[in-house]
């Protein structure tokens, strides 16, 4: 018997910040031009990665950072397609899942996030956890310390950005343990927060040698079943953490979309494709071309409004109208673990329990927000 494809209007590539943004879009402004539409996700929620330090030091329960992707689609008509995206035929307007299913549409939205750098550093390790898929590390981690919660635990965590420092100040604290976590944070040569303003950088450093962790500002790798940084043998390791940002995809470049240097897709001021204008991205998966936007969730989430309203535009054959210009700073909000954050904007830097009941707002304000939308 054959199935006939699936096709759609709109297939949304991803259940990330921004494909998230287009569904609110729609249970709030209704469907554009009655477009039947799809959402390929591996798992049927979002994991937001502003809570999973919190989840790791006992804050949060795992699933209270989960959005509902499912219950979203739903409110609106689209069909939820569990597997990933692993090929694409641009010019035919194929997709081809890991499920081994096709599927035809007419524009596309990808936001499906990039891959993990952890195994391309280190090679393969049984002790090696990547960031990326969040949901995937959130889940092993959260299997690993249940499996681990007698004896002192020694983790490394490599990448000196925010999600490595914050990460390392989550294990600092890690629920459920019985006795506290040896934790070293490899921050790389390029030493910890670079990009960030000094008095953020110095407080930082500062708190995490309080707690204690060990920072060491060397590259890290494998010799022969022993992780190294510089010329330090960091043995016993029992679990290695990898905040070291996204690589790229194959298949994008593989689909004859043009990519840049580093794989990801090129896109224009309104998320479009160069080469393909019936195919638009965002997220981390995305490199604009008309300037440089720093992959994070902060600029993921601002990026949503925009690609939501290009795409019903797009829906009703009208040029793309609206483009995401980063403001001149971000507000960035890191958990110590501890009751306290660190705070960044620009210049501007601060740390106490103000920041972390300003995030513990913003982060919960968030969520709550989905979950009504979704009728939880």
């Amino acid at each position: 018997m054959v199935t006939q494809m699936r096709r759609f209007d709109l297939v949304l590539i991803g259940g990330g910040h921004a494909n998230l943004a287009v569904l609110a879009d729609w249970i709030r402004r209704g469907v554009p031009e009655d477009a039947r539409a799809a959402l390929v996700t591996p798992q049927p929620f979002l994991t937001y990665s502003g809570m999973v330090p919190g989840v790791i030091s006992g804050a949060y329960r795992l699933e209270d950072g989960h959005v509902d992707l499912a219950r979203l689609a739903a409110r609106v008509g689209v069909d939820l397609i569990p597997g990933r995206c692993i090929a694409m035929d641009a010019a035919t307007r194929r997709v081809t899942l890991d499920t081994g299913e096709e599927i035809a549409f007419r524009l596309v939205a990808i936001d499906a996030g990039g891959v993990g750098r952890g195994e391309e550093v280190l090679g393969t390790d049984p002790r090696l956890i990547d960031v990326r898929p969040m949901d995937g590390f959130a889940a092993r981690l959260t299997a690993w310390r249940a499996a681990h919660r007698e004896g002192a635990q020694r983790i490394a965590v490599l990448g000196g950005g925010a999600g490595g420092v914050e990460l390392a100040f989550a294990c600092a604290h890690m629920a459920g343990l019985a006795a506290p976590c040896a934790v070293t944070l490899i921050t790389g040569q390029q030493g910890l927060l670079p990009g960030f303003a000094p008095r953020f950088r110095k407080l930082a450093a500062r708190e995490l040698a309080r707690q204690p962790i060990t920072i060491i500002a060397a590259d890290a790798r494998v010799e022969a079943g022993a992780l190294m940084a510089g010329e330090r043998v960091l043995e016993p390791c029992d679990i290695i953490i990898t905040a070291l940002g996204s690589a790229a995809p194959d298949w994008p470049r593989a689909a004859g979309l043009a990519c840049d240097a580093g794989g990801f897709i090129a896109v224009d001021r309104h998320q479009r494709s160069l080469s393909h204008p019936h195919i638009f991205a965002a997220g981390d998966i995305a490199a604009r071309s008309d300037r440089r936007v720093v992959r994070s969730g902060v600029h993921a989430v601002h990026t949503g409004p925009v690609l939501a309203a290009n795409l019903r535009s797009a829906l009703a054959g009208q040029a793309p109208p609206r483009t995401y210009t980063p403001r001149p700073a971000s507000l960035y909000l890191l958990s110590c673990g501890d009751g306290t954050a660190l705070a960044s904007y620009g210049p501007l830097a601060g740390h106490g329990r103000w920041a972390q009941r300003l995030k513990q707002r913003i982060d919960t304000r968030w969520i709550a927000a989905y979950a009504r939308m979704a009728g939880a």
